[in-house]
């Protein structure tokens, strides 16, 4: 979706989740020293089995680090130096895909197998309505990423090889008007290893599209979050087998505090807010 959510939303969320722990953790504010917006982030290991971080962001910046942090280099893709980068999964010091948004031509994907010097452009789509939100890999050669609508249904792309990638079946993936997904966090899509694919919405729904066979069919259910405009909706999902936590909200109305989060205990059949008592919601979609 083109109207940005924020990451700070699920951070918060998970915050307030853990709330418990918190005392003992303490965090350090490490600058890149670059003019941009980071997007998104995403930690891998080295040969030696080191820490090494790759970020994402606008203006066509990628930045990767090999010492937790401490020092930053900027990495540069060719023909994608003004695109915004909202999406990477890194693997390795050598091997990342990263993913940018915005109409047509403007979303990508790119693939790099030498740490940055060279970067293959794999995906992209010359229609208007094409506008990818999200990446996620189950590994450096399985990867899914995720799109708005595009006539009327929402667009999920796989790679099987790490080299290729396809439209799965649009069957099942149907939007509502002005349904879209949002792209800022790199976090409305979660994948699993057990053939569990799973994305949020916002616009006028707040949906959990469901799909347990890799995306043969669905199951939509609408999530008890704000809704109703552009701005607002389920912004970022998180899955752990059964357990499903959402955030989301209206981000054009920041000081709002209901209706902003859900978590599901049953694969979400039934959604409960922070606070509030079990709701059991209908589907609002079907099979295939």
């Amino acid at each position: 979706m083109k109207n940005p959510s924020f990451r700070w939303f699920a951070v918060s969320f998970l915050g307030l989740a853990t709330s418990a722990c918190a005392a003992a953790q303490s965090w350090e504010v490490l600058a890149s020293g670059i003019d941009t917006n980071l997007r998104a982030v995403s930690a891998a290991e080295d040969a030696h089995g080191d820490a090494v971080v790759w970020a994402s962001g606008s203006h066509g910046v990628v930045i990767a680090s090999n010492d937790q942090g401490k020092h930053w280099k900027r990495l540069t893709v060719a023909g994608g130096e003004g695109l915004d980068f909202r999406g990477v999964a890194a693997f390795s010091d050598s091997t990342a895909y990263i993913m940018s948004s915005g109409e047509g031509t403007a979303s990508r994907i790119y693939k790099t197998m030498d740490g940055g010097t060279t970067w293959k452009l794999q995906y992209s789509d010359a229609r208007k309505q094409f506008f990818l939100d999200a990446i996620e890999c189950l590994s450096a050669v399985e990867c899914y990423a995720l799109g708005d609508p595009v006539d009327g249904r929402f667009v999920l792309l796989r790679t099987e090889d790490g080299e290729h990638w396809e439209r799965l079946s649009a069957a099942g993936l149907q939007a509502l008007p002005q349904e879209g997904a949002f792209a800022a966090s790199n976090s409305c899509l979660s994948v699993d290893h057990n053939a569990g694919i799973y994305f949020v919405t916002g616009g006028t729904a707040a949906r959990l599209f469901h799909s347990s066979d890799e995306g043969k069919t669905w199951t939509v259910t609408n999530i008890p979050i704000a809704k109703g405009n552009v701005s607002s909706g389920a912004f970022s999902v998180a899955v752990d087998g059964a357990t499903i936590v959402v955030v989301g909200g209206d981000y054009r109305d920041p000081k709002r505090s209901a209706e902003n989060a859900a978590y599901s205990s049953d694969g979400g059949m039934t959604w409960n807010r922070p606070g509030g008592a079990a709701r059991r919601i209908s589907f609002s979609g079907g099979f295939g």
